[in-house]
């Protein structure tokens, strides 16, 4: 069963470390945009009934109700199980909350990124630790128990007492699920190209070191696994049964349709992606026009190992599998960063800290 991705790039300011395809737009591009999707997901052809619905962006949760609740029941949703929206702490209202429920959003993912103060003002983030748990609670009574909420880890002037004071916090508030980042460095984001360049602007001298990163990550997975949440892909953490089931679908390679500027689509061998610009989105949906800017065929060979190694589960080989990357197994298992249990392989502790070396392993092999 398929699952759908609305992307909502609007946001209220751009974080420093964030390299995603969204910003501060004009306001009146927001409300053509919505009915640009409305009108994509109208001329879509459903041959799978969609199974999870996950609004992400930007901040989805800023969206005007009227637009979700537009947006939400153009999608055939007799079959939707799970239905996300990220949320920008401090954007909830019991009003707004209450309009998500009865549009069918049952799974709310709130980016905090951190809990200290002084490390969300030199991002760009405005709430506070009162105000996310302030938050956690109201989401809570208004019947949204299944939560998530994002931690970064390596954000300037973090400190090993930071970092522990940030997932102790987030402990104290018994989510379901979390979700730790180690800090990405590209050109995509403000940071990211300033730490290229080497300069000093939004904090970039004040980012700890890839070891001290890692550190970071390694005490997470200790931390939460001590509160219950179990590492079930690197990035993500959960109680048992409370794993993302949209995400999911990406890690098990099953298919996907993305609505809206840079959303990425996948039917099981196909694989695109809309136009990035928001703007351009809306100007090519109402001439008619083409909306995907590329599209290529997967390599079923090479994702199944690309992906799938993600999850701590591991990935089930087949004899094919070994005919064609026997000698990387070996390597990686004899050195230590991967493991074998029968024609299951799955990275070791060790191998998840040198994740996207092996990865590259499999799309070069």
């Amino acid at each position: 069963m398929v699952g759908v991705y609305i992307s909502w790039p609007f946001c209220a300011q751009k974080c420093t470390y964030c390299n995603f395809a969204s910003g501060v737009f004009p306001r009146e591009l927001e409300a053509a945009y919505a009915a640009e999707i409305v009108r994509e997901i109208g001329r879509h052809s459903w041959t799978w009934a969609p199974e999870t619905v996950y609004l992400g962006g930007g901040t989805p949760s800023a969206m005007d109700t009227a637009a979700l609740s537009a947006i939400l029941s153009a999608i055939p949703n007799s079959t939707v199980l799970e239905a996300t929206i990220e949320a920008a702490p401090g954007s909830l209202t019991r009003e707004r909350v209450m309009a998500w429920r009865a549009a069918g959003i049952n799974r709310v993912s709130l980016g905090v990124q951190s809990f200290v103060r002084g490390e969300l003002a030199r991002t760009g983030r405005k709430h506070t630790a009162e105000i996310v748990a302030q938050d956690v609670a109201l989401l809570r009574d208004c019947g949204i128990d299944n939560l998530s909420l994002d931690l970064i880890a390596g954000l300037p002037g973090q400190t090993e007492a930071s970092w522990s004071e940030s997932l102790e916090r987030l402990c104290e508030l018994n989510v379901p699920h979390a979700s730790v980042y180690m800090l990405e460095v590209d050109e995509d984001s403000r940071l990211g190209s300033e730490l290229l360049l080497n300069g000093m602007r939004y904090g970039a001298r004040d980012v700890p070191d890839e070891d001290t990163i890692a550190g970071f990550y390694e005490t997470a997975v200790d931390i939460l696994k001590s509160a219950g949440l179990a590492r079930y892909e690197i990035s993500n953490f959960s109680q048992p049964g409370a794993e993302s089931l949209h995400n999911l679908k990406y890690w098990r390679r099953e298919p996907y349709v993305g609505f809206g500027a840079d959303a990425h689509s996948f039917d099981g061998s196909l694989r695109w992606q809309n136009v990035e610009s928001a703007k351009e989105y809306v100007e090519r949906s109402q001439r008619g026009e083409n909306l995907r800017t590329e599209e290529t065929l997967a390599c079923a060979a090479e994702e199944k190992f690309f992906v799938g190694l993600r999850m701590s589960s591991g990935v089930e080989t087949d004899e094919a599998d070994w005919q064609r990357y026997a000698a990387t197994f070996e390597r990686f298992i004899s050195g230590g960063v991967m493991e074998r249990d029968g024609m299951n392989i799955r990275l070791t502790a060790r191998g998840i800290m040198v994740s996207n070396e092996i990865f590259q392993e499999f799309l070069a092999a």
